[in-house]
């Protein structure tokens, strides 16, 4: 695999926020771990002071990759036939974005799934000679037959599989719900790939089944979003590919070791999209826990990890938490590199004052996790007939969303709801709602914000 040259070695660095005071016989802390990863990807930046690099290549090099496209190719995608075009168009400027050297393969989905490019189970590899037989391919794509997407996904697992590469990453489109294969099996395939490789997920048009969507993103840690109108595919797929050549480290843990007698309530990933991370655990040790955080390449992400630890009296302290950043050992022999770590607090004290104030960071996302909440339970409710229990549900998320500064969600809101006063959070339901503005709302719902400086 060839590399590529890179000034920096990607550095990671973890910060804790919290309010460490507890009153007697308090037992919750709750603390916002801030993970940054700077000096590598795309965007240049120096190393953090006290920031531990990650291993796995040095100067001069960059991490190989693997990426699979999937394309939709159900008949649906025929209606209006605009719509497979811009699917190929969009497919094309996203190969045209592969870093020179990456690995990849285009994979035409229906109720069946073909590797169309390059084929017979390979991966090419990314120059102007492969680039431009991959956008040849593209071109003889035409739309007709069923959905099956975990089939998709079952190609997609052993075509990466097969690499022996860093970064593994899928990107997938599709138009319509999947129809050809039962939730199981979908599932079932998701478990399966879950850990293998990431992948970001589009749903394109107003036809597809959202939760069906977002749930392959969040099982496989990538990104999901809709492109109501398909003109804007080439836009969205180039950003993505983008993204992924950006990838400098995969398979990041954040490990969470706890002391005899404590529990964990939950670990969640909170910025940039709100991502409940405590069904992933697996056990490290007898007192620690591994969760899957994906790939990463220059950026922060927030989390918040909540425990409950033992009753102690006024004036006591202890280690409620020690959270690590893990990359494990890519031969699975060796102990896992410790790439940097943070402490949660407990102390016991008599200062009402100081016992009773809420950190602003764990305010802040504690009110994103409900605003992501909200939405979901009010179009829920909305969608069944219960407009009263949705009018209260969309009206604490505008109340939300306002109170934080969350200015994107805020307008998404605002299509499907007339805001009466925001602070209140008093709303009444639109009459008419366009599919597509509420489908972006339900998509977008777990897009958070960081804290106002």
């Amino acid at each position: 695999m060839a590399n590529f040259s890179k000034s920096n070695v990607p550095q990671f660095s973890v910060d804790v926020y919290q309010n460490e005071f507890l009153p007697e016989g308090g037992r919750e802390v709750n603390g916002i771990v801030t993970v940054t990863s700077t000096g590598g990807g795309t965007t240049g930046g120096s190393p953090l002071p006290g920031a531990a690099a990650a291993p796995g290549y040095g100067p001069g090099q960059a991490p190989s990759a693997a990426v699979v496209l999937m394309v939709d190719c159900s008949g649906s995608m025929d209606y209006p036939p605009t719509k497979m075009r811009n699917a190929r168009d969009a497919t094309a400027a996203a190969i045209d974005t592969l870093r020179e050297g990456t690995r990849f393969s285009v994979v035409a989905g229906t109720h069946v799934a073909k590797d169309v490019y390059p084929g017979n189970g390979q991966l090419a590899v990314a120059d102007a000679r492969t680039k431009a037989q991959a956008k040849e391919a593209l071109r003889k794509l035409s739309a007709g037959g069923g959905t099956a997407i975990g089939t998709w996904l079952r190609l997609t697992d052993r075509l990466l599989g097969a690499a022996d590469v860093d970064i593994r990453h899928g990107i997938l489109l599709t138009d319509g719900r999947n129809e050809h294969e039962a939730p199981e099996d979908l599932r079932a395939a998701l478990d399966s790939c879950a850990g293998r490789f990431t992948c970001d997920a589009r749903g394109v048009g107003t036809d597809w089944e959202v939760k069906e969507v977002t749930s392959i993103a969040s099982a496989l840690l990538g990104t999901a979003d809709i492109v109501a109108d398909p003109a804007g595919l080439a836009a969205d797929f180039t950003q993505m590919m983008e993204n992924a050549m950006g990838k400098e480290v995969a398979d990041v843990a954040l490990r969470l070791w706890t002391p005899v007698g404590v529990e964990i309530r939950f670990v969640k990933q909170v910025a940039p999209t709100v991502e409940d991370l405590t069904g992933r655990r697996t056990e490290a040790s007898p007192r620690a826990g591994d969760y899957p955080t994906g790939s990463w390449g220059d950026e922060s992400r927030d989390y918040h990890v909540c425990v409950l630890v033992p009753e102690a009296g006024i004036g006591q302290e202890m280690l409620a938490a020690r959270v690590s950043l893990i990359l494990p050992d890519p031969s699975g022999a060796g102990a896992p590199q410790v790439l940097s770590q943070g402490l949660v607090r407990a102390v016991w004290t008599d200062d009402m004052v100081a016992s009773t104030s809420i950190n602003p960071q764990v305010a802040h996302y504690t009110g994103q996790a409900e605003l992501a909440q909200v939405i979901q339970q009010g179009l829920d409710a909305r969608k069944s007939g219960d407009f009263d229990g949705a009018t209260a549900k969309l009206g604490r998320a505008v109340q939300l969303a306002s109170a934080s500064g969350n200015q994107d969600t805020a307008k998404l809101l605002s299509k499907v709801v007339d805001v009466v006063d925001a602070a209140t959070g008093t709303v009444r339901l639109k009459a008419k709602v366009a599919e597509a503005d509420e489908m972006t709302l339900e998509t977008r719902s777990t897009k958070t914000v960081r804290v106002k400086k």
